[in-house]
């Protein structure tokens, strides 16, 4: 861990049910009312954000919109407005600059900021929190929750601990009692599957991962072994880095039982590529070569691509490609984890700025 005189000031930020919020704000007649920004419950459409009225009901973030209807009746859906996020965005980037020019955007809603040089002299980076949070209140009429502390990991973690419109901050001093109480499904990199590997290994604990041994993480969980020994013991000297540049934007599911038919795949397919979709607005790029993975029940892996003259511009196109490339495989056997990503990106102008709001949210809908 950091030395007491080299501590650094990180702060996560993480916007509250960012779409859903912008749509809330913008039309008084969703204020109040359980709302799911995605796809048609008509289809087999997936919620990209539930607003937190429906999040009371059990509606997820990249559940079926089918289901969302089922667990909340009065949900109400709407389609992204990605132009509209990626504006807000830019506006919130605006407010972060105003404190610091370490700034590592992770989507349109999510960044960390490294206060340590203090551009406005504050001092304190609860105080700093404090400021940004209270702006974006006044400007933008939308709330956040902060996390603050030495490394992004922990940063990261506390943002989510107060949600919404929280701040909590974990100090050097309570660094590690935190970390040996954290549950493994909080760390970086545990999914469904690697929590349950980890639950057979009698390890539900960051105490738990804290008695084993380096090399023993790393001959259960590969390279992230090394991350899991340095992280619970408070260790994270990753930099927030600016204009960081993604190659790919993927997301990929492993099951916890395996499939073994197309329509399982296909329906599996379909909310893989509106979650995509989501992403690769939130990371405000697009891409011209789609990959398809699918991974077998032995491990055996296969990834099959297709590049286009023009970008992936709509979930619709990146599910009937990537259908299309499915399509063609013939199974050799159950299928354990399938995966669709975007790469090949195309650079985008940049955000529009002064006059531009207006016309984002007039005639819209």
């Amino acid at each position: 861990m950091d030395s007491p005189q080299t501590y650094r000031k990180i702060i996560h930020l993480d916007m509250d049910a960012f779409y859903a919020s912008v749509e809330q704000r913008d039309f008084p007649e969703y204020r109040g009312k359980a709302i799911a920004v995605g796809g048609s419950p008509d289809g087999r459409g997936v919620v990209a954000t539930a607003s937190y009225e429906a999040r009371k009901f059990g509606v997820k973030s990249a559940m079926s919109s089918r289901k969302a209807l089922q667990l909340c009746p009065d949900i109400i859906f709407t389609r992204p407005r990605f132009d509209v996020y990626k504006q807000v965005s830019y506006q919130i980037r605006e407010i972060f600059q105003r404190y610091t020019d370490l700034i590592e955007p992770l989507s349109l809603d999510e960044a960390f900021l490294d206060v340590t040089m203090d551009k406005q002299g504050i001092g304190s980076a609860i105080d700093i929190a404090r400021a940004i949070k209270a702006a974006i209140k006044e400007e933008l009429n939308l709330t956040v929750s902060a996390g603050i502390s030495v490394n992004k990991f922990i940063a990261k973690i506390a943002s989510d601990m107060d949600k919404p419109n929280g701040l909590t901050f974990i100090g050097p001093s309570k660094i590690l009692k935190f970390m040996e109480s954290l549950p493994v499904e909080k760390f970086f990199g545990v999914g469904k599957v690697t929590a349950k590997k980890m639950h057979e290994l009698g390890l539900f604990t960051g105490m738990d991962l804290k008695k084993q041994r380096e090399d023993d993480l790393v001959r259960w969980f590969g390279k992230t072994g090394h991350f899991f020994y340095r992280i619970v013991r408070g260790i994270d000297d990753r930099p927030v880095t600016p204009n960081r540049n993604s190659k790919s934007v993927g997301i990929e599911d492993t099951f916890e039982a395996d499939i073994e038919t197309f329509e399982e795949l296909n329906a599996i397919l379909q909310r893989l590529s509106m979650q995509l979709w989501g992403r690769i607005g939130k990371k405000e790029i697009s891409g011209r070569t789609l990959t398809l993975k699918l991974k077998y029940a032995d491990f055996v892996q296969l990834t099959r691509s297709l590049t286009l003259d023009t970008s992936f511009d709509s979930e619709e196109k990146i599910y009937s490609t990537a259908h299309s490339l499915l399509s063609k495989i013939a199974l050799a056997n159950k299928v354990r984890l399938l995966g669709v990503s975007i790469s090949n990106f195309i650079e985008e102008t940049d955000f529009p700025k002064e006059g531009i709001q207006l016309a984002l949210f007039e005639n819209y809908r």
